[in-house]
């Protein structure tokens, strides 16, 4: 039977400091749909039986980021506190991003340059370089990439330091998940309105999204509304190594569950319509995990 996509492991733990969501603790962070496991109580007595279990709770749409396709969205988070840090990358993947981490400033300039991610969540408080100086710095040099700020300064003053330090948002801790998630979205729909209806192209497959034609060098080739979108997942995230969580969640909004051959059985159909002209193979099988647009070996 298929699963939603998304969901995480049932366990309890201390919430961070920082990150207050109402629902269920996911170690530092609360997702909302999810219940900790009830378990009985180390200090009871033996034999007592454990509480019942509760009530089952029907399973939640996951909070992504681009529903059924689209490339996934990639969210650096710089903090210079582990547990925080830690609670926010579980969090972002739960939603559906793709989540890079780094633990100060001067890290996330050079996350920032390699990684090139779609949207910074940046602390102000760090040691080495704070992330006030990382965004001037950043935005001196050109870049663009979309900066929400988190700080437990709330003062209108620090605010606007923070906005004119090149900032495009200002989140106060503690803050609730959704909101950041919320924050986040906003931030990206801005970045990517005159974005995303460009041709996207990789090697000699080119896929356009406004006619919905697909080539291979000169040859012309017909998908199903289905290979369409998976091949424009793939084209959205070249060179990346895409579970088959993410895509199952992407294409077709599910996770079909690990014995399900779907995804595999459409895999294949864009492999020979992609490959029918002798062409080298493009979409290789990465074993246990997914599936990664790149070069022939």
């Amino acid at each position: 039977m298929g699963r939603r996509s998304g969901s995480v492991a049932h366990r309890a733990s201390v919430p961070v400091p920082g990150v207050t969501v109402p629902g269920v603790t996911v170690p530092g962070v609360t997702v909302p749909g999810v219940r900790p496991c009830t378990r009985p109580s180390p200090a009871d007595p033996p034999g007592r039986a454990a509480p019942p279990a509760a009530p089952r709770v029907p399973p939640q749409p996951a909070l992504s980021p681009l529903r059924h396709t689209g490339r996934v969205r990639s969210v650096l988070v710089v903090d210079d506190e582990p547990a925080v840090r830690d609670a926010l990358e579980r969090a972002l993947r739960t939603a559906g991003f793709t989540v890079l981490t780094a633990k100060d400033g001067d890290a996330a300039m050079a996350a920032v340059e390699r990684e090139r991610p779609d949207v910074v969540v940046l602390d102000v408080l760090m040691p080495v370089l704070d992330g006030l100086e990382a965004c001037r710095r950043l935005r001196d040099r050109g870049d663009r990439t979309p900066i929400l700020m988190l700080t437990a300064r709330d003062a209108v003053g620090d605010r606007v330091e923070g906005l004119d330090a090149g900032a495009d948002d200002y989140l106060v801790k503690p803050f609730a998940l959704e909101e950041l998630l919320a924050r986040i979205r906003a931030l990206l729909r801005r970045s990517s309105e005159d974005g995303d209806e460009r041709p996207l192209r990789f090697a000699d497959l080119e896929l356009d999204p406004v006619t919905r034609e697909v080539r291979r060098g000169d040859r012309s080739i017909e998908l199903t509304r289905t290979e369409w979108n998976l091949l424009e997942l793939f084209l959205r995230n070249p060179r990346r190594v895409l579970t088959r969580e993410i895509i199952n969640d992407r294409v077709w909004g599910y996770d079909f569950g690990p014995t399900s051959n779907a995804l595999e059985v459409y895999v294949g159909y864009l492999r020979r319509k992609t490959e029918a002209g002798g062409e080298a193979r493009l979409i290789h099988t990465v074993r246990g995990v997914g599936y990664v647009l790149k070069e022939a070996s």
